[in-house]
């Protein structure tokens, strides 16, 4: 099967006219001081566009250099292209890369003499800091830089495994490697490496209301930047979970980032150059992850391989550590956490793991049923006691011999959880459940960090809070 890049009229209008809109709005952004939110929607709709149209265009190709595969979950095993997050990823980073200008023109005018300052006359004093660039704000820069050199480092990763298929514990660790130009830029323009203790564990600590983690705060970081690009890629296996958990997630950032900015919040308020560099690195990679949806929802088109949940995983890691709101991130991230630790049983190999732990595809009925996994050998006592435990709270579907060994149960995901827990169900049916749980969590997860954290902080950073 090859992937026709014919457009039907009604993709070709619309893929057309909304890319003249965006060039449209980039052409007056720099009307005045410029306006980089406006040029971020403008990129995020090229974004879409661009991905959209090249998914089309290098399928056929795709296929011939043998980066293809069949869809198991369906009765008619077609051939796919795969690994089409590198062209997501690709189109976003070049799009931040271009986007560069942007959030930094009015800078760049007051900051030098090409720009507003061409009458400016250049006294000796002023030889040494470059007219007058030591008041451009470097720290930015960097910042953005960094997350860019930091993305590329993932997705050089992710392009490596979908050629390779390298093994899971060979890249594991690969991402806190690549987080190393973010952390250096966080010591160097933030440093804070304190937390924001509940009000219940204060008089334990002397009445204290911050404890200074030092070198191990940077040790959690890189535990996040490992955490965010792995939890993405385990919660994976069905058409358009990966691109839909990810979409979900970096709209939810925009709505903690929106609270930051709207005209109600305490201005100016000093996280909002934070959030403001979280919209700018969010809104490309909605458009690219929706037009990748497009072509990756049931019946999926393309496969999106493992570069693109590596990409998805370190943007929001990266974000969050430059935007300083990983604690919130970790409650957006509530169903990628269940599932972690859900998996872990099987991804340390206390229990045995198959290579594959999709969900098991009925060819009679056309659902999906939880993949099962056999023990060849008697399991641990401790380990039948936890499992037999588990399957009672419904957590497990396990079946026993008539010693009342465990002989066999289903794998450890939160997909195939989801359907010992509501039964088999078409694939399409079973993404859009894991993804409703998702944006339920997510709004949850929000609530709790404005509203509820109150009940054991002093306040919420939404009011100018040390809480990091």
């Amino acid at each position: 099967m090859t992937v026709s890049p014919q457009f039907s009229r009604t993709e070709s209008w619309a893929l057309t006219t909304l890319t003249i809109a965006c060039f449209g709005v980039l052409a007056n952004v720099f009307q005045g001081d410029g306006n980089p939110v406006s040029a971020s929607l403008a990129f995020s709709g090229i974004c879409y566009t661009s991905t959209y149209c090249m998914i089309k265009w290098l399928g056929a190709t795709f296929i011939k250099a043998n980066l293809k595969g069949r869809d198991m979950s369906k009765l008619k095993k077609v051939e796919i292209p795969e690994a089409m997050g590198a062209v997501a990823a690709i189109v976003y980073l070049l799009a931040i890369i271009t986007f560069i200008p942007f959030p930094f023109y009015k800078d760049i005018v007051t900051a030098t003499s090409g720009g507003g300052n061409r009458d400016f006359v250049i006294e000796a004093q002023h030889i040494e800091t470059g007219r007058l660039l030591h008041k451009f704000p470097h720290n930015k820069l960097a910042s953005y830089l960094s997350a860019i050199l930091s993305l590329q480092v993932i997705v050089i990763l992710g392009i490596g495994d979908d050629l390779f298929d390298i093994r899971w514990r060979h890249k594991v660790l690969i991402p806190a490697f690549g987080a190393i130009p973010v952390l250096i830029v966080y010591f160097v323009d933030f440093g804070v490496t304190q937390i924001s203790l509940p009000t219940f564990l204060r008089p334990y600590v002397g009445g204290r209301e911050l404890v200074d983690l030092g070198v191990l705060y940077y040790l959690y970081m890189a535990g996040f930047a490992i955490f965010c690009p792995n939890s993405i890629n385990i919660l994976a296996g069905i058409n358009g979970i990966e691109v839909a958990q990810s979409l979900v997630l970096a709209l939810l950032i925009l709505l903690n980032d929106v609270l930051y900015l709207l005209p109600s919040a305490p201005y100016p308020h000093p996280a909002i150059d934070s959030h403001l560099f979280s919209v700018y690195l969010l809104l490309p990679f909605v458009g690219v992850s929706l037009a990748l949806l497009k072509h990756n929802w049931f019946p999926s088109k393309v496969f999106v391989g493992d570069t693109y949940c590596y990409f998805a995983g370190m943007l929001f890691a990266v974000d969050g550590i430059l935007g300083h709101f990983s604690k919130t991130l970790w409650l957006l991230l509530i169903p990628q956490v269940f599932n972690f630790i859900y998996s872990a049983p099987q991804i340390l190999h206390l229990v045995p793991c198959p290579r594959h732990r999709l969900p098991h595809f009925n060819v009679r009925t056309g659902l999906m049923e939880p993949s099962r996994v056999t023990f060849e050998r008697p399991l641990r006592p401790i380990i039948q006691t936890v499992m037999k435990i588990a399957a009672a709270v419904k957590l497990l579907d396990i079946k026993t011999d008539e010693s009342g060994n465990i002989i066999e149960s289903s794998n450890f995901t939160i997909i195939n959880l989801w359907l010992v827990w509501f039964g088999p169900m078409r694939e399409d049916r079973l993404a859009m459940g894991l993804i409703a749980l998702q944006i339920a969590c997510g709004l949850l997860g929000l609530f709790i960090r404005h509203k509820l954290a109150l009940l054991i902080f002093t306040s919420d950073n939404l009011q100018h809070s040390s809480i990091i």
